[in-house]
């Protein structure tokens, strides 16, 4: 977005935004402590996108911390909701 627009401040207001929306599912699923190791990648991801764009280059360093991003928050978050939606529609039929 900040590469699109050329103004920087709207890629950070991009992953406050998102961030935002993630934090209130993580909490709402899996309460505070989650939310917070969750937010703590979050940030180191963004962070270390940086250093590592260095290495692999830009888009590879996107692709390798969302792929850790979304990992960890399917791992931690996601898998149990979708156990529960399970067990929810096997005791309906």
């Amino acid at each position: 977005m900040a590469r699109l627009t050329k103004i920087r401040a709207l890629g950070g207001v991009a992953l406050l935004a998102d961030g935002v929306m993630a934090g209130r599912t993580w909490y709402k699923s899996a309460g505070p402590a989650t939310t917070a190791g969750l937010s703590v990648l979050y940030l180191a991801g963004f962070g270390l996108s940086h250093p590592l764009a260095k290495k692999i280059g830009a888009w590879p360093s996107v692709l390798t911390v969302a792929a850790v991003n979304s990992a960890a928050s399917w791992f931690l978050v996601d898998r149990h909701n979708f156990a529960r939606a399970e067990e929810e529609l096997n005791e309906i039929a």
